[in-house]
């Protein structure tokens, strides 16, 4: 990656940024953080801990809710009758309520706030576990997964803008890979409890179970979640939204800021300006003026002309889709011989994926923030946000190889311990190249995060919705062996593309400034005013 010119900042392509100053010895803080003590970039370290454990936690239990389902499938057909396409259906119908949620959630979270779209949201998966507590026929078994989706769509789209608004770019990696270890231990883990309860008390009491954490988990955000939606406020005396200087804030010094990079981070403070008395801080709704459409229709101009985002959303959505492939297979093929698995053991199997995805977290999260802040260091100060994209290219060895494990072992009943270690090693993959396309796609284009993530998740779950209705034709025509050959082929390509960003990144990123700085400045809540 050429080094860009010096002189002009402005002119650098969107993601182009200078981390170190000449001297070398201070880090630059991007997105540049205001004067104001109401910014949530000027939030103290335990303020910002306290929002983004709940958006962990409401994303644990959305993905948690989300696969526990699959343990319950055999009691689904023995009581009620459900085939095993009623069944493939049903989880299509999840992630077509997931693409929809997401059209119809994402303008109203930059309309009126952060805040109340959290709380409805925990609203409708609150009635949707309920629905499904209580399903007796395939129309309820439909409409409580689509509702059960549509309520848990937020929760791959404004978890990202929850950390645009709280955390620096040399901190993204980290803050992403701790939001997906929160995505993957619900999607893991909720499945082995589930096992046990569908075994003691019966398939009905999953969903009571997860009614009930879902009311604790809606009074939690009305409670304590604050909002982070930020409008500058510049037109406020003494307010500077430059200065980066003088004034350290001594609850600061032990930030993960200062952990990260070595120094102390210095922000200057206007106290001018007055601290939200708590009314506006909890405020349920948060309106700014202007019209939403815009977002509506960008998400698609997004996704089609911007290659970052594109790649992300196939990257992001072949991992995601084979994941639920594999999930479908285990809870379709396991109850039978010669494993003959209980719900215990098909849940159980989700421990392998989720013990490896925790090394997942640490090298596509923290490992890779520190390796972008060397990069840039090596390049002049000046970080490119395909600096993250090296981290991705070893995966295209080790996850194919573990769908093999897994779907050749499967075929030709090896081991069950066999197949585990292929899905772990898928798990793994899936959660250190989840987190590093997340980063590099915020890194790239900021300010229109939201809109670009919409796009994103709708590929991701359209991928997934297609793929899951026609898994029983697909396995039946193909048979096990062949498929899961085939999604290796297909993974290795994916997982290659980076290479493509690396030489040509920038490149497109020029290209698509323009687009990208017109779309940002109709964002109220952008950083960069100019």
């Amino acid at each position: 990656m050429s080094l860009p010119a010096m002189g002009d900042a402005a002119s650098w392509p969107p993601g182009t940024v200078r981390f170190e100053e000449d001297d070398c010895k201070k880090l630059i803080l991007h997105p540049t953080p205001t004067s104001d003590p109401n910014d949530p970039l000027n939030w103290s370290t335990s303020r910002k801990a306290v929002n983004f454990s709940l958006v962990c936690l409401y994303t644990l239990l959305t993905f948690a809710q989300l696969d526990v389902g699959f343990t319950a499938w055999d009691q689904y057909t023995d009581e009620l009758g459900f085939s095993e396409d009623t069944l493939n259906g049903s989880a299509a119908a999840n992630y077509l309520g997931l693409a929809l949620g997401c059209i119809a959630f994402i303008p109203l979270v930059h309309k009126i706030g952060r805040r109340p779209v959290y709380l409805f949201s925990a609203v409708l998966q609150f009635v949707s576990c309920i629905w499904s507590a209580r399903t007796d026929t395939v129309g309820d078994l439909y409409g409580s997964n689509v509702i059960s989706g549509i309520g848990g769509a937020i929760s791959e789209t404004i978890v990202q803008i929850t950390i645009a608004d709280l955390f620096f770019i040399h901190h993204h990696a980290t803050v992403n890979g701790l939001a997906l270890l929160a995505t993957f231990t619900g999607a893991y883990l909720g499945p082995v409890a589930s096992g046990y309860v569908v075994e003691s008390q019966g398939w009905r009491w999953v969903w009571w179970w997860c009614s009930i954490l879902f009311g604790i988990n809606g009074l939690l955000v009305l409670f304590l979640f604050e909002e982070t939606k930020y409008v500058h406020v510049e037109w406020l005396p003494g307010a500077n939204t430059e200065s980066l200087v003088a004034n350290t804030l001594e609850s600061e010094r032990d930030s993960p800021e200062a952990q990260l990079t070595g120094h102390t981070v210095h922000t200057k403070i206007d106290a001018s300006i007055p601290i939200k008395p708590l009314r506006a801080r909890f405020a349920f709704l948060t309106i700014t003026k202007g019209s939403i459409l815009h977002d509506i229709y960008e998400p698609i101009i997004i996704l089609i002309t911007f290659p970052a985002i594109t790649y992300t959303a196939i990257a992001y959505g072949v991992l995601l889709a084979w994941f639920a492939v594999l999930i479908s297979v285990q809870a379709t093929y396991m109850f039978d011989a010669p494993y003959n698995f209980s719900a215990i053991g098909i849940g159980l199997m989700n421990i392998a994926p989720f013990v490896a995805s925790i090394p997942g977290v640490w090298i596509g999260g923290y490992l890779n923030d520190k390796l972008i802040v060397w990069l840039a260091h090596r390049n002049h100060g000046i970080y490119e946000p395909e600096m993250r994209l090296w981290m991705i290219l070893p995966l295209a060895i080790i996850a194919p190889a573990g769908i093999l494990m897994f779907g050749l072992g499967l075929n030709y009943g090896a081991p069950w311990p066999l197949l585990a270690v292929g899905f772990g090693m898928y798990g793994f993959c899936l959660t250190t190249g989840g987190i590093v396309s997340l980063a590099y796609a915020m890194d790239c284009y900021h300010d229109v995060i939201g809109n670009a993530l919409v796009g994103v998740t709708i590929i991701r779950n359209l991928l997934t919705v297609g793929i899951l209705f026609a898994l029983t034709a697909w396995l039946d025509g193909m048979g096990i062996q062949d498929t899961h050959i085939l999604i290796s082929v297909l993974t290795v390509i994916v997982l290659v593309g980076p290479l493509g960003l690396i030489i040509w990144g920038k490149k497109a990123r020029v290209k698509t400034a323009a687009s990208y700085k017109r779309m940002a400045m109709r964002q109220p809540t952008r950083r960069n005013k100019h």
